[in-house]
């Protein structure tokens, strides 16, 4: 007779490329019937509107290898809380068709339809969150969610802390620490080291491709060009660094509203930074290879930057600002690379300066940052969610 499965259901916003490994994981385990639920599927032009800065789908297989259904978005707007909104979730929950429902975030209408119609018909409910407290926030935003968060945070039976910073959010707020469980951020590792090593032969023929110097100490930018991501930070601390050690050179992958400005800055000061646009899944690790190190100065907006886990699952050291989520656990300073104080150009550019000087080490801290991924796997986010499951559905 086979073991009971246990039927989880799983509520996102919609397709997002880091997840569908995890998804195919949680739906390959034979304890584990997975069904997700999606509130929406973007568009082209609306992938454009995020902040991409062009319209495109995803080249990787986002919907293969587990059950999924759009659910029917009736929201009026694109924008802000109500930007998703599916009645039809709470009747799915109600039918008691699951033994426990995933949420991922809470900052949408249809995360509390299902959020509420768990309480209302007893099913355990966890919520999966990688908000903390380094983001900046008005006092009275501050006074506002020690209410209404110490209010909510506790009822949920699981709490899914993507990393440190996330498990203190969750803990502040008064979740129980024995119903905080880690569910790491991750990305399909064995992709990323699989394309690098094809592509490590060809790293020279790459760089020729962006107009890199085979010689220079190539620093990359990944991400929209959006002011959280601070991409003209990157740009100075290039230039300064660049002034002092000219084999330093940048690589901006990615578009958006600050990529005119950025271009401009560059070709006004004739600086060494090539832009590449936009980079879809497929394209993307060329960059990285052909790239030394990557550099992430956003502010804290920045939740976590899984481009840092895509740059070490490269073997590539990076430099994040002391307000990106992933730093306390992925970045180990003079190990896998490198934390300055946000907004610190000068620091930044002094980061740039000690790794260009020690390229030996780079290759060093590059190998160890990969091996730091161990831990931040897909196989890790999925064992997080069976310890979950068995520990809510026991009480």
């Amino acid at each position: 007779m086979s073991p009971k499965r246990t039927k989880l259901a799983v509520l996102s916003t919609h397709p997002i490329q880091y997840h569908a490994a995890w998804f195919r994981a949680l739906a390959s385990r034979l304890d584990i019937d997975l069904h997700v639920y999606y509130c929406h599927e973007a568009t082209p032009r609306e992938q454009a509107d995020a902040g991409f800065g062009v319209e495109f789908d995803w080249d990787v297989p986002l919907l293969e290898g587990y059950r999924y259904t759009f659910l029917k978005n009736v929201a009026r707007s694109r924008n802000g809380f109500g930007r998703f909104d599916t009645p039809e979730i709470k009747r799915i929950v109600r039918s008691h068709e699951y033994d426990a429902v995933l949420v991922n975030g809470w900052h949408y209408r249809s995360a509390w339809q299902a959020i509420w119609a768990c309480w209302q018909s007893k099913v355990k409910v966890m919520v999966r969150g990688d908000s903390h407290l380094h983001t900046p926030r008005s006092v009275a935003k501050r006074a506002f969610k020690s209410l209404a968060y110490q209010w909510f945070i506790p009822r949920f039976d699981a709490c899914l802390a993507v990393g440190q910073w996330s498990r203190d959010y969750f803990l502040h707020y008064g979740a129980s620490p024995r119903r905080i469980f880690f569910v790491p951020h991750a990305i399909d590792i064995r992709r990323f080291q699989i394309e690098t090593e094809r592509l490590e032969p060809r790293r020279l023929e790459l760089r020729k491709k962006r107009d890199l110097n085979e010689k220079a100490m190539v620093f990359m930018f990944s991400g929209k060009f959006i002011p959280k991501k601070r991409p003209i930070d990157f740009v100075y601390a290039i230039k300064k660094a660049a002034q002092r050690n000219p084999r330093i050179e940048g690589l901006m992958v990615g578009d958006g509203p600050l990529r005119v400005a950025c271009e401009v800055l560059v070709r006004e000061q004739n600086l060494p930074i090539r832009f590449t646009g936009f980079l879809n899944q497929s394209q993307i690790t060329e960059a990285y290879v052909a790239s030394d190190a990557l550099a992430l100065p956003s502010d804290g907006g920045e939740t976590w930057g899984l481009v840092v886990n895509e740059a070490m699952a490269c073997g590539r050291p990076c430099i994040v600002s002391d307000r990106v989520g992933c730093g306390p656990d992925l970045v180990i300073p003079q190990k896998t690379g490198s934390i300055f104080l946000l907004g610190d150009v000068g620091a930044l550019a002094n980061s740039m300066l000690d790794f260009a000087e020690n390229p030996e080490r780079v290759i060093s801290m590059g190998v160890k940052a990969r091996n730091r991924l161990r831990n931040y796997s897909v196989e890790a986010a999925v064992n997080g969610i069976i310890e979950s499951l068995t520990a809510t559905l026991e009480t």
